[in-house]
C-alpha cells in the first residue's frame, strides 16, 4: 500500500527534467512504455475543440453534442445514424494520421532498445509507426476491430474496408493523405444505408467496436497472446536494471499501469520510472528516489530528446 503521493510543478526550461530522463534511458537494460490517453492527446488527437467542429459539426448542429467523447455515449435514434457517427469515429483516430509526430519521434527513442508496451489506447498508432506489434499489448481493445455485441463467439474482425463504405455512403471520400472530406457538391450524410449495418457472420446479431465497456469486451487469441508475452517480458526482467515509462495515464484505469509500475518499480532496486503528465505527475513517496515525475507536454519532451538521438 503506497503513502500519499508528492508532487512536483516544473515551470522552468524543463533541461534537469530531460537530462534526468535521458540519463535514464540510457541506463536501462529495457523500457517498458505504459501509455495512455494523455499521450494521444499530446499528438493532437483532441476530442474536442477545431477537430471534433471539422468531422462532426453535422451531428454538432443537430443533437448539441459537444465533443466525441459524448459522442460515443450518444443514444442515436436509428443504427444507421449510430454508424454514420461510428464510422467517422474510427477512421480519424485509428487510419488517419495524428496531426503531430509524437508516436514517431517515441519510436526513434526506443529504436534499438529492448522495450514492451502496455497501453490503455485503442487507437493503434504504436503499430501504425512501426513499434514491433510483438511487443505491444493493448489492453483495452482496437477501433479497427469488430466484434459480435452478444458476443456468440470470441473473435474479432478488421474493419477498415466496412468503415470505408460506410464513410463513401455518407458522401466522404478519403484523401492519399488518408484524411477525410466531402464529396465535391454533396452535403455529407449523417447516417448510411441499411445494408451496410454490421451483423455478426456467426449469429445475425449486431457488430460492434472492440471495446472494453462491459463484459461483453472479446479477449480474443492475438489479446492472449499478447498479455503472455507481456507476462514472459516482466519475469524475464524482473531484477533488471529497467525503466519504467509512463506516458499520459490519468486515474481513470491506475490499475493497469499505474499502480503495477509502481509496485515493479518498488520491488526492484534496479528499476527507475518516470512519470510525464501535464499536470498528473504524481510520484509515491516509497519510490521517489528512483523516479522522476516531469509535468510538462508529453510531445515537447519527446520531440526534444528524439532530436538528440
Amino acid at each position: 500500500m503506497f503513502s500519499k503521493i508528492s508532487t512536483r510543478e516544473y515551470t522552468g526550461s524543463l533541461s534537469a527534467e530531460i537530462s534526468g530522463l535521458k540519463a535514464m534511458l540510457t541506463e536501462a537494460d529495457a523500457v517498458i512504455i505504459g501509455a495512455g490517453a494523455g499521450l494521444s492527446a499530446s499528438a493532437g488527437m483532441d476530442y474536442n475543440g477545431a477537430r471534433f467542429e471539422r468531422y462532426f459539426g453535422g451531428f454538432a448542429e443537430k443533437y448539441g453534442i459537444s465533443d466525441m467523447y459524448a459522442g460515443g455515449f450518444y443514444p442515436f435514434p436509428s443504427l444507421e445514424e449510430y454508424w454514420g457517427w461510428w464510422s467517422r469515429h474510427i477512421w480519424i483516430n485509428r487510419y488517419e494520421d495524428p496531426p503531430k509526430q509524437v508516436y514517431g519521434s517515441l519510436q526513434k527513442i526506443t529504436a534499438g532498445r529492448e522495450y514492451f508496451v502496455i497501453t490503455t489506447n485503442v487507437d493503434h498508432q504504436f503499430q501504425r509507426v512501426g513499434f514491433d506489434k510483438e511487443r505491444l499489448f493493448y489492453t483495452q481493445g482496437d477501433y479497427g476491430l469488430f466484434q459480435c455485441s452478444v458476443p456468440c463467439h470470441r473473435k474479432t474482425y478488421d474493419n477498415e474496408n466496412t468503415v470505408r463504405k460506410m464513410l463513401g455512403a455518407q458522401g466522404l471520400t478519403i484523401t492519399a493523405a488518408g484524411d477525410i472530406e466531402p464529396q465535391e457538391n454533396i452535403k455529407p450524410a449523417l447516417s448510411i444505408p441499411t445494408e451496410l449495418v454490421p451483423h455478426c457472420p456467426v449469429c445475425g446479431e449486431l457488430m460492434t467496436v472492440n471495446l472494453r465497456a462491459d463484459n461483453t469486451f472479446v479477449e480474443d487469441e492475438g489479446w492472449y497472446a499478447a498479455s503472455e508475452r507481456y507476462s514472459l517480458f516482466l519475469q524475464a526482467h524482473r531484477n533488471a536494471a529497467v525503466l519504467y515509462l509512463e506516458l499520459g495515464v490519468g486515474a481513470n484505469t491506475p490499475s493497469i499501469i499505474k499502480y503495477p509500475f509502481w509496485r515493479l518499480t518498488a520491488g526492484n532496486e534496479n528499476a527507475r520510472y518516470i512519470c510525464l503528465n501535464k499536470g498528473q505527475a504524481y510520484i509515491p513517496p516509497e519510490i521517489a528516489g528512483r523516479s522522476l515525475p516531469v509535468d510538462a507536454d508529453i510531445g515537447e519532451i519527446i520531440e526534444r530528446i528524439s532530436a538528440k538521438q
